[in-house]
């Protein structure tokens, strides 16, 4: 059984990858499946619960899925609870592929969304934020920041973590002395006291993208140190192994040595390592724009969407907001983590038959 058959009877392992792909395919087409713009408000519409579908109007009538205009009304003294107005005289038609706000793909301008509904009634399948702002479309359009920030970590500490440590496995010695003691230095930070200092003293001037960008560039050349170090570890056996040996004789130069055929030999542990790796960077922004020095309002992303726990009001009378982000972060480090185990184990020389 080689190792693709192996990881496609990991249920568990299929089961993120299928979740993973999910989740990515919603967020880079994120403006086709929000039905609204995550960054305008609608009349009359803050703190909204999800929209309740009905199938039969007022008369009793089927006429399929549909949603009422609806707006906050007065509190109800008795029970502390936040009424609603529905007008019940202006049915609204949920379908799929309906026009709405125009967005731009690979320079077309489209108006078509995933779904939507035909009428003045907005459907907010996750409700509306204290900005009257749909739930739903800020959650897909923030997954953007929250999940590919970890693809652009591991780009960038991942290649550096490579090199070094391969370089000092390979000539030993004083290089490897120096190195070594670089790593050690840098292993002794702590990783979140680092991302708050940074985040603090970053220009004020700079968008919430540019500024989270910029704490994900400096952490990740600072994030290598422990794949260098486990990388120089495996090229210290690698290098004494025969087909080295004979590029060596052949006169190979020693970066291209380590870069054809030493490295290339740690690619299963790599894979490993850069799976288990992305989810500490979505956690990182999300801790970040929890206590408000990643990404900063009106740009959505899971953690600020998630900040909305600290005020005490919104976690009892609105937990609608909470949950989703909260599930959507948690959901993705699992299945990073199922998808890493299944790797480890389909990778593992010792479970492959021959």
């Amino acid at each position: 059984m080689n190792w693709w058959q192996k990881l496609r009877n990991n249920r568990l392992a299929r089961w993120g990858a299928t979740l993973l792909l999910v989740f990515y395919l919603a967020v880079i087409a994120a403006d086709f499946v929000a039905p609204y713009d995550p960054y305008a408000s609608q009349p009359h519409g803050a703190l909204l619960p999800p929209t309740q579908i009905y199938w039969r109007d007022a008369a009793g009538q089927w006429i399929g899925p549909h949603v009422y205009p609806t707006q906050q009304g007065p509190i109800d003294h008795a029970t502390g609870e936040q009424q609603l107005i529905v007008d019940r005289t202006q049915p609204s038609p949920i379908r799929l592929f309906v026009p709405g706000h125009p967005y731009r793909i690979l320079g077309w301008e489209m108006n078509i969304h995933l779904f939507g509904t035909i009428g003045p009634a907005p459907f907010n399948l996750l409700g509306t934020d204290d900005q009257a702002r749909d739930a739903f479309s800020r959650l897909v359009h923030g997954g953007r920041i929250s999940l590919f920030v970890g693809v652009v970590g591991v780009a960038i500490s991942f290649p550096l973590g490579l090199l070094v440590g391969g370089i000092s496995g390979y000539f030993g010695g004083w290089i490897d002395g120096i190195l070594m003691r670089l790593v050690e230095v840098l292993m002794t930070i702590p990783s979140i006291y680092l991302l708050i200092a940074l985040a603090t003293v970053l220009p004020p001037g700079l968008s919430s993208a540019q500024r989270f960008l910029l704490i994900v560039v400096i952490t990740s050349f600072v994030g290598w140190a422990s794949l260098a170090r486990v990388i120089r570890g495996q090229v210290l056996s690698i290098k004494s192994r025969e087909f080295v040996q004979a590029a060596q004789v052949m006169g190979g130069s020693p970066l291209y040595i380590i870069t054809t055929h030493v490295l290339p030999q740690t690619a299963t542990y790599v894979i490993i390592a850069a799976t288990l790796s992305v989810p500490s960077f979505i956690v990182a922004e999300s801790v970040l724009s929890l206590i408000g020095l990643g990404i900063q309002q009106p740009d959505p992303s899971w953690g600020n969407m998630l900040s909305l726990a600290t005020n005490a009001s919104i976690l009892v009378l609105q937990p609608w907001l909470i949950w989703p982000p909260a599930l959507m972060i948690v959901s993705t480090v699992l299945a990073f983590n199922l998808l890493g185990d299944g790797l480890r184990d389909a990778l593992d020389p010792r479970s492959l038959n021959p």
